[in-house]
């Protein structure tokens, strides 16, 4: 039940968005009780921020190939792919979205998507292709962002390429750099 309800929350969401996905709503489309999911997630709230983080992470593992570029050009290629999408589109507007009916739960959902990522930078770090004093949480942000404000804004086409340039031209300022030479004096 518990994947049905969430693939169907989606489903809802994408077609409905934020203000017609309801309890209700949801309950009808996936062949529940509404009162089976309330006891289940509690609040509408807490069953469509499970819906999106289950679809966005589904959609996106954290890769490990033994490169930090490699890793995080799947990782975000896997991001332009989502996003290309209909649904993906609909999923980032949705998660980025303020609804006064509902506590703002942005912070730590994002928190938790860039956490992901930094996991691969700190990786890099640690294996030495980066430079020790990289910030994980910068480096995703920066790819990211690029991603994200094509996707919301700028409408201009989303594609692996484009998620392998922004992680190259990322990670050339993340490079580890030769030791400064002793200043004469």
């Amino acid at each position: 039940m518990r994947s049905a309800v969430l693939a169907t929350t989606v489903e809802v969401l994408t077609e409905h968005g934020l203000a017609g996905t309801t309890v209700g709503a949801v309950a009808r489309a996936a062949g529940v009780h509404e009162t089976s999911i309330y006891r289940r997630w509690g609040s509408r709230e807490n069953l469509i921020l499970e819906a999106l983080t289950e679809q966005l992470d589904a959609a996106m593992p954290v890769p490990d190939t033994g490169h930090v570029h490699d890793d995080l050009a799947a990782y975000f290629g896997a991001l332009a792919r989502l996003l290309a999408t209909s649904q993906g589109a609909a999923l980032l507007r949705l998660s980025a979205e303020h609804d006064d009916t509902l506590p703002d739960r942005r912070l730590p959902y994002w928190t938790e998507r860039l956490e992901r990522g930094a996991v691969m930078v700190r990786r890099g770090v640690e294996r030495g292709e980066l430079a020790p004093d990289t910030d994980p949480g910068l480096v995703i942000e920066a790819i990211s962002g690029a991603l994200f404000t094509r996707a919301l804004i700028s409408g201009a086409p989303l594609d692996e390429n484009l998620a392998v340039r922004l992680v190259t031209l990322t990670l050339t300022g993340a490079l580890p750099r030769p030791p400064a030479a002793p200043e004469a004096v």
